[in-house]
């Protein structure tokens, strides 16, 4: 049974289950449906239906002063892998149409290196500036914690917040707490143009 939690709680990862080490983390959201076909949203999104809007989700593995080591410390489209091998990107999803995730990201936390203290879940709108989106036009956006070992959703965190004019979410964090992993459900809007600009602020 899975723990739905709400913005700003804490929930003991580890500490509860013994010997849990492989998770997925899988990240969702939909394209607001238009409608009306018609007026400035018509107009935006060429008719009815809903917006071709790109999302990617990333992790930026920090270390214990919330700062970022190397750029190769960021997991997207463009860096699936981290060099430790703890943390894999499962590839880019392009409209965020259709059912369950839409990005995930297999972590390892018996192989995140001892110097990793937090690895932040971040989803951004790919060009966002250009195409003049934010996530007031993304409905249905979450996170879910499930123990590979048998496929069981442990955590889940559906963001309700209006959003709209943020481009960038900050959806949730995974931390160490002593010998122990933790997860906070941040859900916290951005104005950051891209990826690049969020990691600058770990920098």
């Amino acid at each position: 049974m899975a723990i739905n939690l709400q913005k700003g709680q804490r929930v003991d990862l580890t500490k509860g289950n013994p010997g849990l080490s492989r998770i997925l983390v899988g990240l969702g959201w939909d394209p607001v449906q238009n409608r009306g076909g018609g007026g400035i949203l018509g107009a935006l999104f060429g008719g009815g239906g809903g917006a071709n809007i790109d999302c990617d989700a990333s992790v930026i593995m920090l270390a214990e002063n919330d700062k970022i080591r190397s750029n190769s410390d960021v997991i997207y489209f463009g860096n699936l892998k981290s060099k430790d091998g703890s943390i894999q990107h499962t590839g880019d999803n392009l409209t965020g149409d259709g059912d369950g995730d839409d990005e995930q990201i297999l972590i390892d936390l018996s192989r995140v290196p001892a110097q990793v203290h937090k690895l932040v879940f971040v989803v951004n709108i790919y060009d966002c500036v250009k195409r003049k989106q934010h996530f007031g036009m993304i409905q249905n956006a979450f996170i879910r914690i499930v123990n590979s070992a048998n496929n069981q959703e442990m955590i889940h965190y559906n963001l309700s917040d209006d959003y709209s004019g943020k481009t960038c979410l900050v959806v949730g964090e995974i931390y160490r707490h002593g010998a122990d992993w933790k997860f906070a459900a941040v859900g916290t809007g951005t104005s950051s143009p891209g990826l690049a600009d969020v990691v600058r602020s770990y920098t």
